[in-house]
């Protein structure tokens, strides 16, 4: 079989051996059971486990036959081959096969790691395919409780991924400062209490030689905290302060 690429984060998307399957999947329900397999596919499924999924506050009586039909139609539509088991289900997907959730996942590892090690190519590019899935919703469509989870899992890889493009544009310099800039506004937007992303965005304004602009931030920051938490910036962001005010 060749490798399979599945889209769970924005519009669903699924092609296998070459085939868009999205379109035949047996509705909402078979959309819900679909995703839950992919992301669970390291392991077996029982079926009642399918049916707190399809229902997870009361199922109907009907239950056990309509899993029956989903799953039945399932099948038919991704291939025996993939969808393996009967009481035991599992996702078997060839090779090679690109899920975008996993893909996230570990481009955030990687970018990660490449930031730690000071390579600034690397970690671009990982953080910027990080955060080329993490700008999407999971699941769209849906909700639950496990869906829930993973786009909290996912909001902080976007996060991270923000951080790690914005380190290595400060670490490549140039014409990339500006986008370390723009990682740190967007990391202050989206956290306001997460201090690294102030630190990016210090740092970045300081490369640019906005110093005034940098120190704002700083004051921006020892503010929020004053007002909201009754507390004062870490060591490192005070250190990086008073660097600022030796310039």
């Amino acid at each position: 079989m060749s490798a399979a690429r599945i889209q769970l984060c924005g519009m669903l998307a699924v092609e296998i051996e070459g085939r868009r399957c999205e379109p035949e999947l047996p509705g909402k329900q078979g959309r819900l059971l679909f995703t839950y397999l992919v992301v669970n596919r390291a392991r077996p499924v029982g079926r009642l486990e399918l049916v707190d999924v399809l229902w997870p506050d009361e199922p109907p009586p009907t239950a056990e036959t309509t899993l029956t039909g989903v799953l039945s139609r399932l099948r038919h539509v991704i291939g025996e081959e993939v969808l393996q088991g009967r009481e035991q289900l599992r996702l078997v997907l060839p090779a090679g096969s690109r899920v975008d959730l996993e893909l996230a996942f570990r481009a955030i590892h990687q970018a990660e790691s490449a930031v730690a090690g000071g390579d600034w190519s690397q970690a671009w590019l990982s953080g910027r395919a990080a955060l080329h899935v993490s700008r999407r919703e999971f699941a769209s469509g849906h909700e639950a409780p496990w869906i829930e989870e993973r786009r909290r899992a996912l909001s902080a890889v976007h996060a991270s991924a923000l951080e790690c493009i914005g380190e290595a544009g400060l670490g490549l310099g140039g014409t990339e400062i500006a986008t370390a800039e723009r990682c740190g506004q967007a990391l202050v937007t989206r956290e306001p209490y997460r201090e690294s992303g102030y630190r990016l965005l210090m740092r970045a304004l300081e490369a640019r030689g906005n110093i005034a602009a940098a120190l704002a931030v700083y004051e921006q920051l020892r503010c929020l905290l004053r007002d909201e938490l009754g507390a004062v910036p870490g060591t490192a962001t005070q250190a990086l302060h008073r660097e600022l005010l030796a310039i």
